[in-house]
């Protein structure tokens, strides 16, 4: 037997050190392991194999493998052993324990951690029926060595995580540990604060001595399992000894993560507000100056770090529990330290680190919105000091990929780039703003005052270029500026700011004059620099709401807002826009807008002077976008409304579109509109244009033309309403009649308009649709070949895949004529299914009483789509969906259910079931093929693009008037089919 015994742990040592070895090829490294796993399987020598293999002169990786032999043998062989031999292996296995290892520093962890787990799954299978001095012969055992009492530790740990934790063992074994793990508490816990004691203490009186290190950090670790699960009388007891003692141990630089990791998880427990009452003595001088002293930065060690981020975490969660008790029922008052917790916190608030301090925002806005703690002196003053610290942490620095900050070593250890760096500091900078509105509502004057003096010195200080200016104008800011930076920063932190107070203080204490100081000083401030200027803006916008009490400085607002619509870097260079500088035109023309909806009463008095100033720019020539003179339109029909007179408005309104139905009603117009070959040359889609051709060519201003229509028009139809007081209405003339339930009918002052634009716009649809026939194709020129495919930058929207700020601000809105031309297409096709879904919400009747109007749509908006590839047909069809069909789904009126929407919906819902279903059970089928690069792409955005369509169709399907157009049969094929598509949705999302 002994023999046997020898030969077969010679060569299972063999077959461990050829799986081992780095150079063993994989076929004798398989052969190896398929040797070992079969001899743990059936061997009836695996007892005493294992038992000399795991002897301490073997090697480690042998010992090891004899370990889990026995480990092996226990879990699966123990309860057909007879008691003598499971007897033989519990007294092996504590032989092992007491004098089968190294010292504490030699032995591998492995090795020790292999030992534990044999000794636990004996625990499992006998503890405590057939081994209840388990606990006293553990704490023997400690006082043989450091060896012994880590492995322990290690025991007792690991036994809490599969009773506890994962739950490993059959239901009523693991109730009789857990129950008496429990009876047993008091003793277990006590034993491992007495071995903390012991441990560190020792390693107090010699620091070179690690031994004592390694046994309490394995303490910890242990007391971090039961901590998380016992009751909260064992780590509240005795004054909370236990959390004292793990505060005293945070200045221990080798034991101050595992003693932070103990605290998280105590302060993190949940249960009755009177069991955590006792926490509150973590605010006494002792227990709180340890954490102050931690909190305090130290060199950027990753190990220090990480306890750092515990530390923080220790203390958001002292917060919890501080706004849970003060002021409940538990009666508790503030703690007289609260300043020095307070302090501790806006440690890691100015921190470098970005992450830490986007740790604390929950906690302090849980301070500053708290019932009791809010109204503290501590937490007003705090309230002011979190301003000042805010003005720092609002400003974006610390790229990993950049060395101008502190900032940025940090960020290199939490962010893989700039671009992780980039989402996180835009979701930080939200928080942030949550959270100084709060602060706000306490000290709403100090707020503002800190806005104020914070734009005053943007204004004065000189524009700071920086090392990475703009490289398509010279002299120009880039985003990574510190100017820009700065104004950036400093416009969001005014506007959380004067949102707040807007809705805290009484008007008779706004800072008016102050606001009108500030705005005045904004109007004045001149600058040729896109990024600034488009701050600049931003804050004319913010103290906008202040006018309402000082109206002299309107006509200096709109002065200022109609020179940026005519924003240009440099007047004589005629090189294509920038983003940023179309941005600043774009932000301009929002800011018209908004003023004319929110703010209409500071139009009237100037409105001669406003409405000279949006002609001249109508008319001016090439130099404005057809957006930016749509948007000017839309800023009159505002306005208009305000008429509170059908006929005046409708004169105005027929003045202001006069020249866009000529243009559209014309007669070059209509047969570019009614057929598709003279569409695509009147937009110049069949010639080949070389790049530098891109401004001067014909076709680019028939683009712009038909453009400018369709957007004034669409700006009018959302725009154009009647008064929304009945009374008002009626005596306006805009209420023709009353419905059966007694509800005005509105008559709407574009009604006219629109419906001469209608056909023409249905007419454009068609032809849009037809686009995709062979013959049409062939139409395209080399330049233009790709007209019809999505735009890279569409892509990556639609994939998840949006780009950073930095890479395209600098460069022109379209990179090429192709891109030019994708643009225009796309953007046609979602503004007339737009202005299509918009007209029935504005109209009202006068839209669905049109005759014939189920036949003339689906004579448009559904004609031709079985020519649409498949790869661009989810794309058209989420756009008809989304921008018309539902909008109309929403805004019919149920006597127009069965003349409108059934005959309209009914072969759409025919085209998804024969179509669409087979398309994207295709697209899933292909998913499982392995492509190339290029292809993995294309696939991921069909499938994002039938993601989005499914949605929208379940949208469209869930919508009430759909159930009264269906025959009963029909809707359940329906929804049979809507069936298919939420299985499919529940998959992909």
């Amino acid at each position: 037997m002994a023999d046997q015994v020898a030969a077969m742990c010679d060569q299972l040592t063999q077959a461990v050190l050829v799986m081992m070895d780095v150079e063993t090829s994989q076929v004798y490294r398989l052969e190896a392991l398929k040797f070992c796993e079969d001899f743990k399987e059936s061997s009836d020598l695996c007892i005493p194999c294992a038992l000399q293999l795991a002897d301490k002169t073997k090697p480690a990786v042998v010992r090891h493998f004899g370990l889990q032999t026995l480990e092996h043998v226990i879990k699966f062989r123990w309860n057909n052993m007879p008691q003598e031999e499971k007897v033989q292996i519990k007294e092996c296995a504590m032989q092992l324990l007491s004098s089968g290892t190294h010292s504490i520093l030699e032995e591998e962890s492995h090795v020790k951690d292999a030992l534990s787990r044999i000794i636990v799954e004996m625990i499992k299978r006998e503890w405590p029926q057939h081994w209840p001095h388990m606990l006293k012969e553990m704490e023997s055992l400690t006082s043989q060595g450091d060896v012994q009492t880590e492995v322990v530790m290690w025991i007792l740990l690991r036994l809490a995580e599969d009773v506890i934790t994962f739950q490993t063992l059959p239901s009523q074994r693991r109730r009789d540990i857990q129950q008496t793990l429990t009876q047993n508490m008091d003793n277990i816990f006590s034993f491992l604060l007495a071995v903390l004691h012991v441990h560190v203490e020792s390693y107090h009186k010699v620091v070179s001595e690690r031994a004592h290190c390694r046994v309490a950090v394995a303490t910890l670790n242990t007391l971090a399992g039961y901590i998380d699960w016992v009751s909260l009388t064992h780590i509240t007891c005795g004054n909370c000894h236990l959390l004292e003692t793990l505060c005293l141990l945070l200045s221990e630089p080798e034991l101050q993560l595992e003693a932070s990791e103990c605290l998280l998880i105590a302060l993190s427990r949940k249960g009755k507000l009177e069991d955590r009452e006792p926490f509150m003595l973590l605010f006494d001088d002792v227990a709180i100056q340890c954490i102050l002293s931690a909190a305090q930065a130290g060199d950027v060690v990753e190990r220090r770090y990480v306890f750092l981020k515990r530390l923080c975490q220790v203390l958001c969660a002292l917060g919890v529990q501080l706004c849970s008790v003060v002021g409940s029922d538990v009666n508790v008052g503030v703690p007289a330290n609260l300043s020095k917790y307070t302090e501790a916190l806006l440690a890691f608030t100015t921190h470098p680190s970005q992450f830490l301090k986007s740790c604390t925002l929950a906690t302090w806005g849980a301070l500053f919105k708290h019932e009791v703690l809010s109204k503290d002196a501590v937490i007003v003053q705090m309230a002011v000091k979190y301003l000042k610290v805010s003005m720092t942490n609002f400003v974006k620095t610390g790229f990993p990929s950049q060395n101008d900050n502190p900032s940025s070593e940090y960020s290199r250890m939490d962010f893989h780039s700039d671009e992780d760096f980039h989402f996180f500091f835009y979701s930080f900078r939200g928080q942030q703003g949550d959270v100084l509105k709060t602060a706000s509502r306490i000290v709403p004057l100090e707020a503002f005052q800190t806005a104020a003096d914070w734009l005053h010195y943007q204004i004065a200080c000189p524009i700071d270029l920086g090392q990475t200016a703009s490289k398509s104008s010279k002299g120009a800011c880039s985003l990574m500026s510190p100017s820009v930076v700065q104004w950036d920063a400093m416009t969001v932190f005014m506007e959380c700011v004067v949102s707040q107070i807007l809705k805290t203080l009484p008007e008779e204490k706004l800072p008016v004059d102050q606001s009108m100081e500030l705005l005045q000083a904004v109007l004045n401030y001149d600058t040729k620099d896109p990024l600034i200027l488009s701050c600049v803006l931003t804050t004319v916008s913010i103290l906008l709401p202040f006018l309402v009490h000082r109206q002299q400085l309107v006509p200096q607002v709109l002065l200022k807002l109609f020179k940026a619509v005519t924003f240009e870097v440099d007047q004589e260079n005629k090189a294509p826009r920038t983003k940023s500088v179309k941005n600043v035109r774009r932000h301009a023309c929002s800011s018209i807008i908004r003023i004319c909806r929110d703010y209409p009463q500071f139009i009237l008095p100037c409105y001669d002077m406003f409405h000279s100033n949006v002609k001249k720019l109508l008319s001016s020539d090439a130099s404005q976008t057809c957006m930016e003179k749509a948007s000017l339109v839309e800023s009159l029909v505002l306005i208009s409304n305000k008429f509170q007179d059908f006929e005046k408005q409708k004169v105005f309104l027929d003045e202001l579109l006069a020249p866009v139905l000529a243009e559209w009603t014309s007669e070059e117009m209509r047969s570019a509109l009614w057929d598709p070959v003279k569409l695509l040359s009147f937009v110049g889609a069949d010639q080949v244009v070389a790049e530098q051709d891109e401004h001067t060519n014909m076709t680019s201003l028939n683009r712009g033309r038909m453009s400018f229509c369709l957007n004034a028009v669409l700006a009018v139809v959302k725009r154009a309403r009647w008064p929304a007081d009945v009374e008002e209405a009626k005596s306006g003339g805009f209420v023709v009649g009353y419905d059966l339930t007694g509800a005005p009918i509105y008559r709407n002052p574009c009604s006219a308009q629109f419906l001469a634009f209608m056909p023409n716009l249905l007419a454009l649809i068609r032809t849009q649709n037809s686009l995709f026939m062979p013959e049409n194709i062939a139409c395209l020129s080399e330049t233009f070949v790709g007209a019809h495919e999505l735009m890279d930058t569409e892509k990556n929207i639609v994939i998840g895949l949006p780009q950073l700020p930095m890479d395209f601000y600098d460069s022109p809105v379209y990179r090429s004529n192709l891109e030019r031309m994708q643009g225009f297409l796309g953007t046609l096709y979602d503004n007339c299914f737009s202005l299509l879904g918009s007209a029935g919400a504005s109209l009202q009747k006068e839209f669905y009483t049109i005759d014939g109007l189920a036949e003339l749509i689906a004579g448009s908006a559904f004609v031709s789509l079985d020519q649409v590839p498949d790869h661009r047909l989810p794309g058209l069809t989420l756009t008809i969906a989304r921008l018309f069909l539902k909008p109309l789904v929403v805004s019919c009126p149920p006597e127009y259910n069965e003349s409108l929407l059934r005959p309209l919906l009914a072969p759409l819902f025919a085209y998804m079931m024969q179509v669409r279903i087979p398309l994207f059970l295709q697209l899933r089928t292909f998913n499982q093929v392995v492509c190339q690069k290029s292809e993995v792409t294309q696939e991921m955005l069909e499938e994002q693009l039938v993601r989005l369509l499914t949605k929208e169709v379940l949208d469209l399907l869930s919508e009430p008037p759909l159930s009264a157009v269906c025959s009963h049969h029909v809707f359940i094929r329906l929804k049979a089919h809507s069936d298919h598509l939420l299985i499919y949705y529940k998959v992909v999302f």
